[in-house]
């Protein structure tokens, strides 16, 4: 492929600033722009993005060079081992589109999976190692939105990562913390994630440190060659496979059929009115859609403007929605190619109006009365439906997000995610491999019946993912948003768009606001912040409260339309070190 030379040599110039030179310093926390706009959870992924976008490059190519970079430089998070969910809105045929680029439950998994002696295994022995791994599915699912929606060539996509691998980063403070942090776990694989991210004295490498990771660079060459087939055929996928089944710690299933046979999938987005606007999400396999658009279909019957976003009686409203929508994702929800989910019935307006009845707002909703409603069954799927019992809770980590929209009006939110930090530990090819199968239900039955999201061959694990935009009456998108944080990232996008659309919030100060949200039965208060302070009053109403650190990851970039042309304001969480860039 003939790339023009005028566009290499802009892009040349651009990559070079990126690699020898990254941004590491204090960044604002929120930008405007009028032309096009990047918001990443990783300055050079913002400026990868930013230099695709300068280059004439579309919302989806601008992902696909910052998830690139992130594989790089935010390891810990997402990368082309793992899987993504992408929203793009394209602004000449006004359709929307949602991008399942979900990892896959090898063909060789059975529900057992992560059962020992009868009963489910520790979190952490089950998350280390080959056996978590599933089939990765970020790299496909970007390459046919890319032929869809692509303007620039897809090698040319690669070349800021390629050159910052070779050239070597500047190692955070965030992502020091994290090495630091996963030590033991990087030891145990000694010849990929330990030699990469550990000194030769066993010490993680520290912050400042130049961190060179030519092996990356090599498989981001391949790729940008190749496309996404590097990944599941060929010397790279042996490696992987190799590298699952030969863990001597946890051996998995991975086998080359499944990363051969693995394919994205195209479904329609998740949407539904929240007051004057339309907030649409991601389907099955996530849960974030849902559970989102349930959060603000139950808080419809609350005048949410008149209450202090700050305040007791708004985090008791947010947080018991949250209880509410959870119970009800933690029964139904799962991939609904495999399980008959109740989509319809759960955001069926009656029914929200009856969740919303048990909404006191005089007191929390007893814990005995905490439990999942009954939606309608008609049309949930073309499985059989059968009766179903709550899944546990269980830790869900890892994950960025990034928020683009580009010159012609076009919109991506999109969420990565490797899982867990570091994801399985493993190292190959200079990318971590993802341990995205903890995210199915260790037990695959309770009380008889079996669980909806439990293992299952060729299965995706349900997710928590939520990327969202949002439209006016008028069907033009006026928001794009998402955030890292595992399961709490539903919570962590509910209280932005309340806070945004009712509150009248700029994105930096909704970003800004202490989190507060209702993760399972509890309220999760961020320690630190001015929603520590509100522990006291929300027990008193009965509330079981943890009040603990939140690293929430959200990216945020408004969209408004005035006289004067388009203006773009975005933010970046404050609690990480994402930027926003723009022209």
């Amino acid at each position: 492929m003939v790339i023009p030379a005028a566009i290499r040599l802009a892009l040349a110039l651009l990559v070079l600033s990126v690699a020898v030179a990254p941004r590491l310093a204090a960044q604002p926390a929120a930008d405007t722009a009028r032309r096009h706009m990047i918001a990443a959870s990783h300055p050079m992924a913002a400026e990868a993005g930013l230099a695709v976008l300068r280059a004439g490059g579309s919302a989806v190519d601008a992902a696909i060079a910052a998830q690139a970079m992130l594989t790089l430089v935010e390891p810990q998070s997402s990368g082309i081992g793992g899987g993504a969910l992408l929203l793009h809105w394209n602004a000449t045929d006004r359709t929307l589109a949602a991008w399942d680029g979900r990892e896959t439950a090898p063909a060789a998994a059975t529900p057992m999976l992560f059962l020992r002696d009868g009963g489910p295994m520790a979190f952490a022995d089950a998350a280390t190692g080959g056996r978590p791994v599933g089939v990765p599915g970020a790299m496909r699912m970007l390459e046919a939105v890319h032929r869809a929606h692509g303007r620039l060539p897809w090698p040319l996509l690669f070349d800021a990562a390629i050159v910052a691998a070779e050239a070597g980063f500047i190692v955070s403070p965030r992502l020091a913390a994290a090495i630091a942090g996963q030590a033991a776990r990087l030891a145990a694989d000694p010849d990929g994630a330990g030699a990469l991210y550990l000194q030769p004295d066993g010490s993680p490498v520290p912050a400042g440190h130049r961190l060179r990771n030519p092996a990356l660079a090599a498989t981001l060459r391949a790729l940008a060659e190749q496309g996404a087939e590097a990944l599941h055929r060929g010397p790279i996928a042996a490696a992987m496979v190799a590298a699952v089944r030969g863990d001597a710690r946890n051996p998995g299933l991975l086998a080359t059929e499944d990363l051969a046979a693995y394919a994205p999938v195209r479904r329609a987005a998740l949407c539904g009115p929240y007051r004057a606007v339309i907030v649409c999400g991601f389907p099955p396999p996530s849960s974030g859609g849902v559970a989102t658009l349930q959060i603000l279909g139950i808080l419809r019957h609350q005048d949410m403007a008149a209450l202090d976003p700050r305040g007791a009686d708004h985090a008791h409203l947010l947080v018991e929605a949250g209880r509410l929508a959870f119970a009800d994702r933690n029964r139904y929800l799962a991939d609904g190619d495999h399980v008959a989910v109740p989509v319809a019935g759960l955001l069926e307006r009656f029914y929200l109006g009856l969740r919303a009845q048990l909404v006191d707002r005089a007191g929390a909703l007893p814990m005995a009365d905490l439990r999942a409603g009954n939606p309608l069954r008609d049309g949930a799927a073309s499985v059989p439906a059968t009766p179903l019992s709550p899944q546990l809770p269980q830790p869900e980590r890892g994950t960025a997000h990034l928020s683009v929209v580009d010159a012609a009006g076009n919109v991506v939110s999109m969420t990565t995610t490797v899982e867990a930090g570091f994801g399985s530990g493993l190292v190959v090819g200079g990318f971590v491999l993802n341990n995205q199968l903890t995210d199915f239900s260790f037990l695959p039955a309770r009380e008889g019946w079996p669980v909806a999201n439990r293992v299952g061959p060729g299965k995706r694990p349900r997710s928590s993912m939520s990327p969202t935009i949002v439209f006016d009456a008028a069907g033009a998108p006026v928001l794009a948003l998402g955030s890292a944080g595992g399961e709490r990232i539903i919570g962590h996008v509910a209280q932005t768009l309340v806070a945004i659309i009712d509150n009248g919030l700029s994105p930096e100060a909704a970003l800004a606001l202490p989190r507060v949200a209702g993760v399972h039965a509890t309220a999760e208060l961020e320690a630190g912040s001015g929603a520590a302070a509100l522990a006291a009053a929300l027990e008193t109403r009965g509330f079981p409260v943890l009040v603990a650190p939140n690293r929430s990851g959200l990216q945020v970039i408004g969209i408004a339309r005035t006289p004067e042309g388009l203006v773009l304001r975005g933010a970046a969480d404050p609690r990480r070190e994402g930027i926003v860039l723009g022209d």
